[in-house]
């Protein structure tokens, strides 16, 4: 069977969207291993990750934080 990118993508987007997450990461990091990082930063994003599935904290959407990010850009900009 011959594979191209036009079937391969297409068979990506019927999984679901962990798995495709999942895939992204693993192609990512075919092309652009990481690093590793440093033991306090995996303990730190172990401790966030038990908060997170524990409900003691609760995900605030990207999309918001970028509007808040550029809101204090703006009013950054307007003060110079």
């Amino acid at each position: 069977m011959s594979f191209t990118l036009e079937s391969v993508t297409a068979e990506a987007l019927k999984l679901t969207p962990d798995e495709r997450a999942e895939l992204i990461e693993t192609l990512l990091a075919s092309v652009e291993p990481t690093m590793p990082l440093h033991p306090d930063w995996e303990a730190e994003i172990e401790r966030r990750v038990a908060d997170m599935d524990a409900g003691r904290t609760t995900p605030i959407p990207g999309e918001e934080v970028f509007a808040k990010v550029r809101a204090l850009i703006a009013a950054h900009d307007q003060k110079a």
